[in-house]
């Protein structure tokens, strides 16, 4: 499980109230039931979908509330964590899970207005948290070595952004300022993609000439593929929309070629991240445990399945259609999963200990 919770030089041995360490990074959550609420819509399951976008408000809701109460009754633990290399880019995870609530808006309800207003809100968070990021891990001293400060988390610089354009093309249509929120979503569409590029050659970098223990390989690195298809996925709904403005309609070739490239590229990713998966629990002997970081899995398969059926649309590809139910399928199992970790850890420590105890399956001495 991933040490999420460092503990600050202001509050040592840990013993603080579990709101002060309360992860920021569990706006996946709302990230990763949003992307499985549109992917199921897209298979035709319009009623569960429908469950999960007001399953979503409420967690959105809750979140908040939780966040706010960090910021008010423990804002050193607030800054610590917003000012960390490890843990000030889960912070993004807001702007993320706030747009990818705006598109279930789209797409399952007429409530568009509800839907404008988040992508507002979500510029506003992407501009305070993303410049706040950005900062902290250049003016911060002292540094953490790259082996230690950067892991796949950062990469949720790239799906922050790419979730601003999304939800942008969703809305243009709507909206009288069309071209203005066009021109918006293809410079959030580009400079996600860059620093995609860039953040990517650091995380490699890490994998390749530093040890990478079992439990250091957290579901979080699943974004290496996520933040690819979430790229896929605004540039293949820029080509949608082209049509709208003569602007992105003479950028169709470039946007189809960057699509197809940045789609085969995430599509690489995936059996690599199984089998890393597979070394970390099977031979790393890393136990499955319910954490957080774990709707970070969930989101980038989700995302694939999405980014997938779009690439198909905008292309004519209609053979990778069986690829994307599948992959909506695997994240809808992966959710149900989790979902129910979630709810065993809520429970009371006396209760969930019989649960275990009834369906555990005996430890094998090593």
């Amino acid at each position: 499980m991933t040490n999420f919770r460092t503990v600050s030089p202001q509050q040592p041995g840990g013993k603080q109230n579990p709101i002060a360490r309360f992860p920021p990074e569990y706006f996946a959550m709302v990230m990763a039931t949003g992307i499985v609420s549109i992917a199921i819509d897209d298979d035709g399951l319009n009623l569960a979908a429908r469950a999960l976008l007001w399953l979503n408000v409420a967690v959105f809701i809750v979140l908040w509330i939780v966040t706010f109460i960090r910021l008010i009754f423990y804002p050193s633990q607030f800054v610590y964590d917003m000012t960390h290399h490890f843990h000030g880019a889960a912070f993004l995870t807001v702007v993320a899970g706030t747009c990818v609530l705006g598109c279930q808006f789209v797409l399952l309800t007429p409530l568009i207005s509800v839907a404008k207003v988040l992508w507002v809100l979500g510029i506003g968070l992407w501009v305070v948290l993303n410049y706040t990021f950005f900062t902290v891990v250049t003016v911060r001293n002292p540094k953490p070595s790259l082996q230690t400060g950067i892991n796949g988390v950062w990469l949720l610089t790239v799906v922050s952004t790419e979730s601003i354009c999304v939800l942008g093309t969703f809305i243009a249509p709507f909206s009288s300022r069309l071209e203005l929120i066009l021109f918006s979503s293809l410079a959030f569409c580009l400079a996600g993609a860059f620093f995609y590029a860039f953040f990517i050659t650091l995380i490699l970098y890490r994998w390749m000439f530093f040890r990478m223990k079992p439990e250091k390989l957290t579901p979080d690195y699943w974004i290496d593929m996520g933040a690819l298809a979430i790229v896929t996925l605004s540039l293949a709904l820029l080509v949608s929309v082209s049509s709208r403005w003569d602007l992105l309609g003479e950028l169709v070739p470039f946007l189809k070629g960057f699509m197809l490239l940045f789609w085969a590229t995430a599509t690489w990713w995936i059996p690599f991240l199984f089998i890393v998966e597979i070394w970390r629990h099977f031979f790393g002997k890393v136990p499955f445990v319910y954490s957080p970081d774990y709707w970070s899995l969930i989101f980038p398969l989700g995302m694939y399945s999405v980014a997938t059926t779009e690439v198909m649309r905008a292309s004519g590809l209609a053979f990778l259609h069986p690829l994307a139910t599948t992959f909506s399928w695997l994240a809808v199992i992966i959710w149900a999963v989790v979902f129910l970790g979630l709810l065993l850890n809520l429970t009371p420590r006396s209760l969930r200990s019989m649960i275990r105890g009834h369906f555990s399956i005996p430890h094998r001495p090593r």
